[in-house]
């Protein structure tokens, strides 16, 4: 069922992409089957949109049912041992559809940005300490090596700790046998920069174009929309996103943005 629903969204949001790349990059429509086109895209996405919403309510259903039946299965027995194993393996699938269909709204959602003077280095700081305790059980060192200045950005605080946060997990993902987590900030001319860097498995040259592809990943455990969602993000910030990468030694993910005159 998750891989139908998978498989499903995968179609649609590929749709989604052209229709996108369409409106985004100027072409607009020229004769009566373009303009007709472009709205059943649009029809698409709203029709995408609200499907994935209305999964959502009875998979929160079906999750508070699992959670009430986990609690049913306490006796130590052997029956409700095997049972309680495998309402485990039905919580675990609903948790990744879940998080499938999250991340999939993030990804089709107009980001909605509040963009306020702030500290680039702060926001870091916050998203670091948040993420020490899941890197440190991963056996990731986090290594801070931060501007000593502050550097002042216009950014929404919410959206850019979620681009981030899909930076930190991605990292995380590329160290399954643990390592080191590298942030570093600093400006150049007219920009600030974060580089999330790990020491990791590193991407191969050929996939380096791919991987912010939506949907596209080479992780048994990833989505494939972390990357896509975060430079989406870091486009409606105003910035760019940058990756260097080499097999077997880890990569760097930079992102460049906007520096606040000052």
């Amino acid at each position: 069922m998750i891989e139908y629903v998978l498989g499903a969204m995968i179609a649609l949001v590929l749709a989604i992409g052209v229709g996108s790349g369409l409106y985004w990059f100027g072409l607009r429509p020229k004769s009566r089957v373009l303009r007709r086109a472009q709205q059943q895209v649009e029809d698409l996405s709203r029709l995408t949109g609200g499907l994935a919403h209305e999964i959502k309510n009875p998979l929160s259903t079906i999750k508070v049912n699992l959670q009430l039946l986990s609690e049913d299965f306490q006796v130590s027995n052997p029956q409700t041992l095997r049972w309680r194993k495998k309402l485990q393996v039905v919580q675990k699938e609903t948790d990744r559809l879940q998080t499938i269909l999250d991340e999939f709204l993030r990804y089709i959602g107009k980001p909605e940005l509040n963009p306020v003077p702030t500290d680039l280095n702060g926001v870091l700081n916050d998203m670091a300490d948040f993420f020490a305790p899941q890197a440190q059980s991963a056996g990731i060192l986090i290594r801070r090596v931060l501007s000593a200045k502050p550097l002042m950005v216009a950014i929404d605080i919410n959206a850019t700790k979620q681009m981030l946060l899909n930076l930190f997990i991605n990292a995380q993902q590329a160290m399954p046998s643990g390592g080191e987590l590298i942030l570093r900030t600093g400006q150049d001319k007219k920009t600030v920069f974060i580089e999330v860097i790990d020491t990791g498995c590193g991407i191969d040259p050929q996939n380096l174009d791919k991987i912010f592809l939506a949907y596209y990943t080479t992780k048994a455990s990833g989505s494939g929309l972390g990357l896509p969602t975060a430079r989406k993000i870091v486009t409606a910030l105003g910035g760019t996103i940058t990756v260097s990468s080499q097999v077997g030694k880890g990569s760097c993910f930079r992102v460049d943005l906007p520096a606040l005159p000052g």
